[in-house]
């Protein structure tokens, strides 16, 4: 089968799946958190096990980031999510709770040098890292440069330790859907662990289609996350259902909680 003629069948099947689903979240009906709960049989306090707790906005300060570290150990995130900088700082605050520590890589765009980005993987990892976040270059894949945007990939994992978990931002809003199956195979080509849809910094975040599509691609055994504009549980609960095993959310206590969220992060 040709590679397009792939990618439109793969589409098709996507959408068709998604399509009732998504009449009823563009129609506006929603169902209540306790029905949405019983449905997938997760409860908010299961559902924080899925969330990468994350604080990327510049000019954010100490205080900030101990909050967020005492709201993972309060409501139990899986990690917390922060520029390389602040890595060492929130290890540290977290020593012994069992939350791991995400540094995100070449981020928001992406488009620096290799050996950069894996300077900066290594450099998070000796400060205390358990997992690494990194944005693909994004030019060289719409410009079909496939050779380098998997060899970014594969130089942060030779930087990576055997059990650290690298996971590849794909930035889904500025792709087409063939760019997005292409970023899906070569991540998974390249051995990364997950893949993921956003930054959270770029024109949209996370969708229930891109999630669905790039789980299709992926299959069952390689890690979908999702990040950018989750700030509510009915939302991460219709990530979940689509295929997402991670979620990133800046507003993860509102989600857990019911309460209301401003902005993606």
């Amino acid at each position: 089968m040709e590679h397009k003629d792939l990618i439109d069948k793969i589409t098709n099947e996507v959408m068709l799946r998604l399509n009732e689903k998504m009449k009823l979240m563009d129609s506006g009906k929603k169902e209540s958190s306790e029905k949405q709960s019983a449905n997938l049989g997760i409860s908010p306090a299961e559902l924080a096990r899925y969330i990468d707790h994350t604080l990327l906005k510049p000019g954010s300060v100490k205080e900030q980031f101990e909050q967020l570290c005492n709201e993972a150990i309060q409501y139990k995130f899986y990690s917390v999510c922060v520029n390389s900088g602040w890595v060492e700082f929130v290890a540290k605050k977290l020593r012994g709770s069992g939350v791991k520590v995400c540094s995100v890589i070449g981020f928001p765009l992406g488009e620096m040098e290799t050996r950069s980005k894996a300077f900066e993987a290594r450099s998070a990892l000796e400060h205390g890292a358990n997992e690494l976040d990194m944005v693909i270059n994004i030019g060289a894949l719409k410009s079909r440069n496939l050779k380098l945007v998997e060899e970014d990939i594969r130089a942060i994992k030779r930087a990576s330790r055997s059990n650290t978990i690298l996971k590849v931002i794909i930035e889904t809003s500025l792709l087409t859907d063939e760019e997005k199956i292409l970023a899906c195979e070569i991540a998974k080509k390249a051995d990364a662990d997950f893949v993921k849809t956003s930054t959270g910094f770029s024109t949209s975040g996370a969708t229930v289609a891109d999630i669905a599509l790039m789980r299709r691609i992926v299959g069952p055994n390689m890690g979908v996350k999702a990040s950018g504009g989750i700030t509510d549980y009915n939302k991460a609960v219709a990530l979940i259902r689509a295929g997402a095993n991670r979620l990133g959310c800046g507003s993860s206590v509102a989600v857990v909680t019911g309460a209301t969220a401003q902005g993606p992060y």
